[in-house]
């Protein structure tokens, strides 16, 4: 379930305190002081996210869609595995479901009591 949380502190990037970030809300890069480097472009519904870390030569990239209250995410992790996620919004639960880089299935449900 950590890499799922990992996936998606990856799509808050940009609203991190140390991230200095330029360009449109729809099209701009960042950079943060851990050496990460990375594009996001919005395309209606559609996010794409490009990184880069200049310290270690590491990239990844990601991909998600949001269709009514489900969203599907998919992407390269910085040791070239892929991996998917389908996050879901019903009521005060969401819930996290996919396939992390090595190919394990995880799941997670979230609500105002914690995530189990």
């Amino acid at each position: 379930m950590k890499n799922l949380v990992l996936i998606l502190s990856l799509l808050a990037l940009p609203s991190l305190a140390n991230a200095y970030c330029y360009g449109s809300e729809r099209l701009y890069s960042c950079s943060d002081s851990n050496g990460n480097n990375y594009d996001v472009q919005k395309i209606g519904n559609l996010t794409y996210v490009n990184g880069y870390n200049r310290n270690t030569g590491s990239s990844w990239s990601s991909e998600s869609q949001t269709i009514g209250n489900i969203t599907y995410q998919n992407g390269r992790a910085a040791n070239g595995n892929s991996w998917n996620q389908t996050i879901q919004r019903i009521g005060n639960s969401t819930y996290y479901s996919g396939m992390d880089g090595n190919d394990n299935y995880q799941s997670q449900t979230c609500d105002s009591y914690g995530c189990y």
